[in-house]
């Protein structure tokens, strides 16, 4: 197993966990109360700083349960924590309902999936290889 190596930056700070056995995300909590209006997109503060283990990402989620309750999810998701980052982390939270949400201090805001990272090598060519979807793009395939 690898090992996440965590700083909090307050002691109010939570650390990252899985809440079941199985889980592939850790929950991320906020250190703040903060209210987001309909339609704004907040930063929300976690007061950590991680460290991961050599080529992986972390990986910001949204909460399944804040998208269908509440309409808040992440703004850039998923949004990337490259392994060389050593700033806090923060949650870009969006309000896609028509009334205020309230982030509360330890409240679950987003999850943090841990990936491994593949590094390419990037080759200029003046043809790629044919397949049978070729350009066919978004919608190519139909509804049924």
């Amino acid at each position: 197993m690898e090992t996440l190596k965590v700083k909090k930056l307050t002691e109010s700070a939570k650390l990252p966990g899985y809440a079941r056995e199985g889980d592939a995300g850790l929950d991320l909590f906020s250190i703040d109360d903060v209210e987001i209006e309909p339609s704004e997109t907040v930063l929300i503060k976690t007061g950590i700083v991680i460290e991961l283990p050599k080529n992986t990402e972390a990986q910001i989620r949204p909460r399944s349960g804040l998208a269908l309750k509440h309409q808040v999810t992440v703004l850039n998701t998923p949004g990337t924590v490259d392994e060389g980052y050593r700033g806090e982390v923060g949650v870009i939270l969006i309000n896609h309902s028509k009334k205020v949400f309230k982030v509360g201090k330890g409240m679950k805001i987003a999850q943090m999936v841990i990936k491994p990272v593949l590094r390419v090598a990037v080759q200029e060519v003046n043809e790629v290889s044919e397949t049978e979807r070729a350009e066919g793009g978004f919608g190519s395939t139909g509804l049924k």
